[in-house]
């Protein structure tokens, strides 16, 4: 009861997600956490001495990113993991801070960074203009606790595609080109190795998260400001 009572909007939250996860409702956010993945893969290269010449996203929940340089260790490795971490720290801002409105105006301003230097194929190039603005605007317009909301909902829809999406990707479709597969081919092993590894530390840090991160009463409060 103590776990519900202090958690009951969380966990409601969850289950809509999870109820409405195979409609066309969830694609956007699925297509976002695309985006978070390929924006991984940028940042690994960039951070590790090479340079993105495109990202590219699919309304099919597909995407690809083409770099030139940095360590193929990190970029390969970085796409599935970086994009839920970043799910998480953005659910840790909603949760853990009020910093949210700020949160989610960063994010929607590095969208559209990222679609002016990087995107150039239509879809891409809509999507992440339409999204970057919306954050923009629901920052600067809407109350704290539509942010707060906003970012749960985002980061909760990374923590459940991730795993999925790596169990999906490397172990019940091992025999097709991802991340895992690449790096198997570059480094040794085999992709159901690497898709393994990268699904027990993505469970784990969800696992980690909703355990120790979430507190003893994770509910949004809604706040009126005296008269």
């Amino acid at each position: 009861m103590i776990l519900l009572r202090g958690h009951w909007q969380l966990i409601a939250l969850t289950a809509l997600v999870a109820a409405l996860w195979t409609t066309p409702v969830i694609v956007p956010l699925k297509i976002l956490v695309v985006f978070l993945h390929e924006g991984s893969h940028a940042l690994a290269a960039l951070v590790t001495g090479g340079s993105v010449e495109a990202i590219t996203l699919s309304p099919r929940e597909g995407g690809t990113t083409l770099t030139l340089g940095g360590n193929a260790f990190v970029l390969m490795s970085a796409g599935y993991l970086g994009s839920l971490l970043i799910g998480v720290a953005l659910f840790l801002a909603a949760l853990r801070s009020r910093a949210d409105r700020w949160v989610m105006a960063g994010m929607g301003a590095l969208m559209l960074l990222t679609a002016a230097l990087y995107m150039r194929e239509s879809f891409a190039l809509i999507f992440t203009l339409a999204t970057g603005t919306a954050l923009l605007t629901a920052a600067r317009f809407l109350p704290h606790q539509v942010a707060d909301l906003t970012l749960r909902v985002i980061g909760l829809t990374s923590m459940i595609y991730v795993p999925l999406d790596i169990f999906s990707d490397t172990i019940a479709r091992a025999h097709l080109p991802s991340d895992a597969h690449m790096l198997a081919q570059t480094f040794g092993g085999t992709t159901v190795m690497w898709g393994g590894l990268w699904l027990i530390l993505s469970l784990a840090t969800v696992a980690t998260t909703l355990r120790y991160a979430t507190g003893s009463d994770s509910n949004i409060t809604l706040r009126t400001r005296p008269t």
